[in-house]
């Protein structure tokens, strides 16, 4: 075994001894280091907190400089002085054409279609022969009716001389009676056949009227076997051709043609409840064609139906248009402008005033410096403009661009002030 040797004893203590005096300055520097560093910490962040606080309440003053900035600053606005409307209000109604005059005619004489004048589309003058119909069974009738006439006349001339014949007798028969040369009897018989021969050319003349009257309805019925137009305008249509059968019946006659005048047109619309307490017979009107843009035909409301319809609160009017150059047609749709006068005062505003809340419509007006907000009743709404019947009257200074936010009571100033009429609408 190989023999370790060791320190002795009495070494040890001596250098611990010589170790131990170094270790407490060392401590004591390191803990002074530490408490430096600690300071030096400490300070940097209260540094930092310090400079934090003070650009927070830097910008916290500028922000309430700039509120009390914004609170305290008066915006500028630009007014318009509000004009009365003097001139009417346009009012723009659909409308359909419609002819003047239209008629469907019907046979009056039963017989065949013997020849045909006009086609649809033809245009006749009152008067003209649209077509004849062939009818011999009723022109024998009437031959017939009128060789009785003939009869009659004779028998009435007859009687008429055999009245005369009578009289004569009875005269003669009377005087001599008178003398006591002939029987009172004679006389008697005398005087009967001579009111007898009265009483049979009352007959004979009213046969004869009779059958003066039935040569009459004759003549009526052989003339309906030309059928002629009954105004001028135009053949709409057609029912029939040469050779077809056509009856004179009451409830059932043929149709033969429909005719329409179209040299004047009725142009109907609906004319409104709100419109209706303004509208005029005689008024002027302007009728429009989409189809025919720059084209303006000049009319006169011409007749309304004084009578609103229940369902849709309306009423009836016409508007007569010329139209001799024959350029519309009925059944065109059209749109009818008229001008009517406002039952109450009204004032146009801009609709760029005009503001849009939970409160409704109102707008601003300028009262020596305050804007005053107004409730608007609107009459009409143009696009551009809005008529305002309640809540402006003539003489309101309109805010034009009221600020966003704008309350009642708020200041407000104007550097410009401008009048606003009917020349804004347009």
């Amino acid at each position: 075994m190989s023999h370790i040797p060791s320190h002795p004893p009495e070494t040890l203590p001596h250098e611990l001894e010589q170790q131990s005096p170094a270790d407490p300055n060392q401590e004591r520097h390191r803990r002074r280091t530490a408490r430096w560093l600690g300071l030096t910490a400490i300070v940097a962040l209260g540094a930092l907190v310090g400079v934090g606080a003070w650009a927070h309440a830097q910008r916290q003053a500028e922000t309430n400089a700039m509120l009390t900035i914004e609170r305290d600053a008066v915006p500028v606005v630009n007014t318009a002085i509000l004009k009365p409307l003097d001139t009417p209000q346009r009012i723009d109604l659909p409308g359909s054409t419609q002819a003047f005059d239209t008629a469907t005619l019907f046979a009056r004489a039963t017989g065949y279609i013997g020849k045909r004048n006009v086609d649809i589309g033809s245009r006749v003058h009152a008067g003209d022969v649209l077509a004849v119909i062939a009818a011999p069974d009723l022109d024998q009738q009437l031959a017939q009716a009128r060789a009785q006439l003939v009869q009659l006349q004779a028998a009435l001339a007859q009687s008429q001389a055999n009245m005369e014949l009578a009289r004569v007798t009875d005269r003669r028969q009377s005087q001599l009676t008178s003398l006591g040369w002939t029987s009172q009897q004679g006389g008697d018989q005398a005087r009967l056949n001579y009111a007898g021969s009265v009483a049979a050319v009352g007959v004979a003349r009213a046969n004869l009227q009779a059958q003066q009257a039935q040569v009459g309805q004759l003549e009526q019925l052989t003339g309906f076997e030309r059928v002629v137009a009954p105004f001028d305008g135009v053949i709409t249509s057609r029912q029939v051709d040469v050779g077809s059968l056509v009856t004179a019946n009451a409830n059932s006659g043929t149709p033969l043609f429909s005719i329409a005048h179209t040299n004047v047109l009725r142009v109907q619309i609906y004319v409104p409840q709100e419109d209706y307490f303004g509208l005029k017979d005689g008024q002027q009107a302007e009728v429009t064609v989409p189809e025919l843009p720059g084209r303006v035909f000049h009319g006169r409301l011409a007749r309304n139906a004084g009578a609103l319809q229940a369902d849709t609160r309306t009423v009836l009017a016409e508007v007569d248009v010329d139209n001799q150059d024959g350029t519309l047609a009925p059944g065109i749709y059209t749109v009818v402008h008229l001008d009517e006068p406002w039952l109450h005062p009204v004032v146009s505003v801009p609709s760029q005033a005009v503001i849009f809340d939970k409160d409704g419509l109102q707008a601003a007006v300028d009262e020596n410096g305050v804007a005053r907000l107004r409730h608007l009743d609107v009459a009409a709404d143009n696009g551009g403009t809005v008529d305002v019947s309640a809540g402006l009257q003539a003489g309101d200074r309109l805010i034009l661009n009221p600020p966003i936010g704008v309350t009642d009571g708020m200041r407000v100033r104007t550097p410009s002030l401008f009048s606003i009429g009917r020349e804004v609408v347009h």
